[in-house]
């Protein structure tokens, strides 16, 4: 009996090998030959797909499994197989086996056909086998650790060279995410360089001596309309923090604004009862915060302030703040300021509160709530579903790459030598202590969409823009992931009795999630429709809400005093005493202000690797109903960018980073 077997190479650089490829196929009724993969001339070359004769001396039944195996010849050189195509000679239906893994070293891979398959669909003992052997690899190799207390675990790992080559960025990403950091960090030096040359930073207008090269429209135009009222209010529907905003309907007891201090500022012929009543009047509380330790840089003390901020929907103004108070405890040294105080003491109060946006839109919004969210996700689906599993084959695309950049975070940007230590005013402990207090008061219910703007009261807020695309996102996700897990589960039992499903929950729950108490997420599933929401909630966390506010940080903080880094003085208790060498002396040096713009750039721009949602490069689904599923899923993510796109047509200001074309299909970066 006789097979072809096509072998695929991957496309990526170092992909292929010179060493010795062998292939098994392992059978329903027994095994082929052990045959070399040796045609004439180069063969398993980077993006090759090579034929090969295997031969059986019986018919083997169905090919149940691809097994590789892979030995030196003089050097070691790794191998990443794409997949392998085996069609019987004598006729017959050809089988796919995805494999997308390297083999490093002398090592061997058993690799199963490509149709989706539950635990309970398995009954043969060589598939049984298989899917137990491979969890407990894997499980050996992929294992929990608590980075620090009061924060969700995260992968055993001290640095991105610990992980697997599986999980390790591929050749051209890692020396694009290293070059473009080492260009950023050059800019940066030359910047530094002809400053100190030139006169002395004592201006607002000083921060335009460093504003060259890397730029881009938004930040361009934050430069010119950041002193604005109704671009700061804009910011925090659609900058880079979009999630804060709340409704009120009465005013806190610690934040004692009077009709009398704001009627000027609203508009006429009402009052600010009257407003509240309406649904009109937002609150912006930085008070998680409050109390944070500052960082010190350079010997020097840095500060932080726990500002509230009220806003209000005026009719024709939009939203804009009206009232800012820089502390947590009213009382004569923390003063309210208002729009008609003088025009330095109402600018430095807005700067202070997006100094706060800085801390908690880089460490919370976006680190905690999407990269070390999803890394927890990442762990468990490593841990306790195998390749063959439906679940891990829809949510490993949207996992790719998120350890090493986790890892590379932990290393190069939140350690104690890293860069929130030397520029950030929540750097060293004031990070961790932030963290901490986000993961107490973390929900599973925050996490969704629908229920993050109804909770925060935000349904009927104009022109957020981040939320109407977030919940189009959502529609669409929902749909996708409700018709894939319809193909594999058809009941509410089937979902209870699939073990390495309850093993999964059970691990992101009581292992990832143990420390945050207030998460609220059952560690045992119980029907479809809950499952349903738990992968739409990690799709979207890893797709839309990253993109939301990773994506636009270079617009919002290049421009530095409109989203300062750290603040080098208190914050003001005397609104006459403001002048503009107290605003200079606060906001980010030289120093600071380049490497702010140099690593938002870094981190924020577009990844030229970049797989857009919804466009998955590695077929891992072989079925043609799933197929059908995700080209459903990639014609509705089409006709949402072609929406957005529209309805920005004309805008001054476009909010374009939840087009589906422009949002990663995992969290790399």
């Amino acid at each position: 009996m006789e097979y072809t077997v096509t072998v695929a190479t991957g496309t990526t650089e170092y992909s292929g090998t010179n060493n010795y490829v062998y292939v098994t196929l392992v059978g329903e009724k027994g095994e082929s030959e052990k045959t070399l993969l040796d045609n004439p001339g180069l063969d398993l070359c980077r993006g090759a797909v090579d034929d090969y004769t295997v031969r059986s001396s019986a018919p083997l039944g169905r090919v149940l499994l691809v097994r590789l195996e892979k030995q030196r010849y003089w050097v070691e050189d790794n191998w990443f197989c794409r997949y392998v195509l085996v069609t019987p000679k004598e006729g017959g239906s050809t089988q796919t086996f995805p494999c997308y893994c390297w083999l490093v070293g002398d090592m061997k891979v058993e690799v199963r056909e490509g149709t989706a398959k539950k635990l309970s669909d398995d009954v043969l003992p060589k598939e049984l086998a298989h899917r137990k052997a491979e969890l407990k690899q894997r499980q050996e190799t992929y294992r929990w650790i608590a980075w620090a207390p009061g924060i969700p675990k995260c992968i055993d790992a001290k640095t991105e060279a610990e992980l697997p080559q599986d999980d390790r960025f591929a050749n051209e990403k890692r020396s694009d995410f290293e070059g473009s950091l080492h260009y950023a960090l050059l800019e940066l030096s030359l910047k530094k360089l002809a400053i100190r040359f030139g006169k002395s930073w004592n201006d607002l207008d000083d921060f335009k001596r460093i504003f060259w090269k890397l730029r881009s429209p938004i930040a361009e135009y934050a430069m010119e309309h950041w002193k604005e009222d109704w671009f700061f209010g804009y910011q925090f529907m659609n900058g880079s923090n979009p999630r804060m905003i709340q409704k009120v309907t009465k005013l806190p007891t610690n934040f004692p604004v009077s009709g009398d201090m704001v009627q000027a500022f609203l508009s006429p012929n009402t009052t600010l009862d009257k407003e509240l009543k309406a649904g009109n009047v937002y609150l912006v509380d930085h008070g998680i915060v409050d109390g944070i330790p500052a960082n010190v840089i350079r010997n020097m003390q840095q500060y932080i302030a726990a500002p509230m901020c009220l806003l209000y929907e005026h009719p024709e103004s939009g939203l804009i703040p009206i009232a800012i108070q820089l502390e947590q405890n009213p009382g004569k040294d923390t003063p309210i300021f208002l729009p008609n105080d003088p025009p330095l003491a109402w600018l430095l109060a807005k700067m202070w509160v997006r100094h706060a946006e800085f801390q908690v839109f880089q460490l919370l919004s976006h680190l905690l709530r999407t990269h070390l969210v999803v890394e927890v996700i990442c762990v468990s689906t490593l841990r306790h579903l195998p390749a063959v599993h439906p679940i891990y084959k829809l949510l490993t695309p949207h996992l790719k790459y998120t350890l090493e950049i986790n890892c590379r975070g932990r290393t190069q940007l939140i350690s104690p030598e890293g860069i929130f230590k030397r520029v950030v005013s929540t750097g060293g402990t004031g990070l961790l202590v932030l963290a901490q207090r986000e993961y107490k008061i973390l929900t599973y219910r925050s996490l969704q969409p629908t229920y993050d703007f109804l909770d925060r009261g935000v349904t009927k807020l104009k022109k957020y823009f981040y939320r109407d695309y977030s919940l189009m996102l959502w529609d669409a996700i929902h749909k996708y992931v409700s018709s894939m897990v319809s193909l594999y589960y058809s009941s509410d039992s089937e979902v209870q009795q699939d073990s390495e499903l309850q093993a999964w929950i059970k691990d992101i729950v009581d292992e990832g999630f143990v420390d945050v108490p207030e998460f609220g997420l059952p560690n045992e599933l119980k029907g479809k429709e809950e499952f349903v929401t738990l992968l739409s909630v990690v799709i979207f966390i890893s797709t839309a809400q990253h993109a939301a506010t990773n994506n636009g940080q270079f617009d919002w903080c290049a421009w530095v005093p409109n989203t300062p880094c750290t603040m080098r003085q208190p914050p003001p208790n005397d609104k006459d005493a403001v002048t503009m060498g107290l605003i200079m002396d606060t906001l980010p040096d030289i120093s600071q202000s380049c490497v702010q713009m140099a690593i938002t750039w870094h981190l924020g721009r577009a990844q030229p690797d970049a797989i857009p949602m919804g466009q998955y490069a590695e077929q891992f689904f072989t079925e043609p109903e799933a197929l059908q599923a995700i080209e459903s899923f990639r014609q509705d993510l089409k006709d949402i960018d072609e929406q957005i796109v529209k309805q920005n047509e004309g805008l001054e200001l476009q909010y374009l980073y939840l087009c589906p074309s422009r949002i990663e299909n995992s969290i790399t970066i």
